[in-house]
Order: structure tokens, then sequence, then C-alpha cells
């Protein structure tokens, strides 16, 4: 029999691109409710149930929801999109290039966490530095990124291409998260190895898909960019969906799109230096859709499956 697998929440945009992901897939059945039927907490109840695996592509509330309409059920496997369970230690923190070991875990796993899309270019660039005793726990981290409006939801869409609209928005670029409480950041300090919390400042462009994460560090004496480099590219040798740019590559860019992976599943690291050598700036690409919410999803899957 084939795994089934449920998408709770297949109708928003998170769960519109893994459907499509999956759509020319064989090995899998796709267990489904109409989506006039997606609040009927009876139907939705008896999917989650059937499932093999459900993945849950829901506001926090409704994740939660989720996860106890299967309580007793020890069979149904769940990866969680949302943020509520993200640093639960119960739950794998679906990130599996993030250590040596978490590929294993998430594929032993009955409970998985998706990785935000910020968090997963923070930690990819910050956690094998903090292994590494090349920034200090306590170093006061600062992240600035700028994602795709997709990452917003159906409203954002809509506000962004919707002329009609009177909440229409015509900012080409626009911030938020200016109180500095944004949701991401417990899952940046767990998983980045961090003291404390990093100053994180989120903002908005006028493209759908696409995601730049951005680390600058004033470097410890001794440090260089081209230790920074290294000890990524160590980190991530021998896989294909993190990959790390070469340092004389990376230094004859002259700018990053943030849409050159929209579509795709994967991330490039990137490490800037200074010419004197004393500043970083870090920085990831990645698709918000991709490697930062569905295709990271159906990777954390596929790792289940064969788990």
């Amino acid at each position: 029999m084939k795994p089934r697998i449920f998408i709770d929440g297949e109708h928003g945009t998170t769960g519109l691109q893994i459907r499509a992901r999956m759509a020319e897939r064989t090995d899998v059945e796709l267990l489904s409710i109409p989506e006039a039927e997606r609040r009927n907490a009876a139907m939705r109840e008896d999917r989650l149930n059937e499932a093999d695996i459900a993945i849950l592509c829901l506001p926090d509330d409704a994740s939660r929801e989720a996860v106890a309409f299967l309580a007793g059920n020890a069979s149904t496997r769940i990866i969680d999109t949302s943020t509520a369970h993200r640093v639960d230690p119960a739950w794998a923190y679906g990130f599996a290039e993030m250590d040596g070991a978490q590929r294993a875990r998430i594929a032993g796993a009955r409970l998985v966490a998706n990785p935000g899309c910020y968090p997963t270019g923070a930690i990819a660039l910050l956690r094998p530095l903090r292994q590494g005793g090349l920034v200090a726990a306590d170093h006061p981290v600062t992240v600035n990124a700028v994602s795709g409006y997709s990452g917003g939801g159906k409203q954002m869409i809509a506000q962004m291409e919707d002329a009609t609209r009177e909440d229409h928005i015509v900012a080409p670029h626009f911030l938020y998260g200016l109180d500095l409480a944004h949701k991401h950041l417990p899952e940046m300090r767990t998983f980045g190895l961090l003291d404390r919390e990093p100053i994180f400042a989120p903002s908005v462009g006028r493209f759908a898909q696409g995601m730049i994460v951005q680390v600058p560090l004033h470097l410890r004496d001794g440090v260089t960019p081209e230790q920074l480099e290294t000890a990524l590219a160590d980190h991530y040798a021998g896989q294909d969906i993190v990959t790390v740019v070469p340092g004389a590559e990376a230094q004859a860019l002259k700018r990053i799109d943030p849409t050159e992976l929209a579509g795709q599943d994967t991330m490039k690291l990137f490490v800037f230096g200074s010419k004197d050598g004393r500043r970083a700036n870090l920085v990831a690409l990645l698709d918000n859709l991709g490697k930062g919410a569905s295709g990271a999803a159906v990777q954390n899957m596929d790792l289940m499956l064969r788990g």
C-alpha cells in the first residue's frame, strides 16, 4: 500500500506549493478534502487519522488543534509548517543539513517541525560558525532579510497583485517587524546556538518568490572571512541542497538577485569580506516557499518515508 499523505491546509499558499511538487508522484497517495469543506472539523479529523503523514499548513492555533485531533493516534506522523512547535524538544527540527545527525533524527521522528524561511537562512549561516568557535555565543548578532510577498499568504499576495483593492500595496519594498519581536526569533536563537535573540529586521519586496538573509559581522581577533567560508564549506560538503559559493566567485559578484532560486528547493551561501579582513557579510539565498517552506516540507516527508 502506498503511504497516505494528507495536506491539512492544502488550499493555502504553502499547501498549494506542496501539492504542485507532488503532482506527478506515483509513490504516494494524496488524501484530500474539498476547499468548501476545509473548515469541516470532522472531515479533517478523519483525514488526519487516516494519513500515514499529515503535513499541517495552518496557523499556529489550527496546527495545535490538528495535533489534538491525533491524541492517542501513534501511527500518523506529522510535519507542522507553523511556528507552534519549532522549539519544542519533543519535535525534530526539520532542517536536515543543520547537523550531521539531523537527517537521521527527522527520518525517525513522528513529529517534525518545518523551519521558518528566515531562520533557515540565518541558522544555515550561524550554526556552523558557532560550532567551530568562530562566532561567540553572546555575539550581538543582527539579521537583515528581504522576502518575496508570497510569504505573507493569500492576503499579502492579493494586496500586492490586485490594484482594485483599497489596501493595495504600491510600495516597491517595505520593512516590518518593527517591534523587534518577530515570531521566528526563538528558533533563530535556539538552533543558531546563540545566548540571546538577534536583532532581526525583515522586509518584503515586490517580487513573488525568493529571499535574501544577511548576517553582517565584525570578526573576532584572529578570525578571517576565509575561515568562515571554509567552515561553511566543510559543514555542507557532500550534499547538494545547501551549497557554499567559493570565495573568489562570491567576491567577483556585483549584486545578488533575491529571485535567483525562485521555484527551487536549494539554498546558496556566500561570505563577503572587507579588504581589511575585519568584517564579513554572510548571505543566504533561497526561495521563501522552496527551501523556506514547501520544498523543505517535501524533503522532510521523503526522509520520513525512507526512515
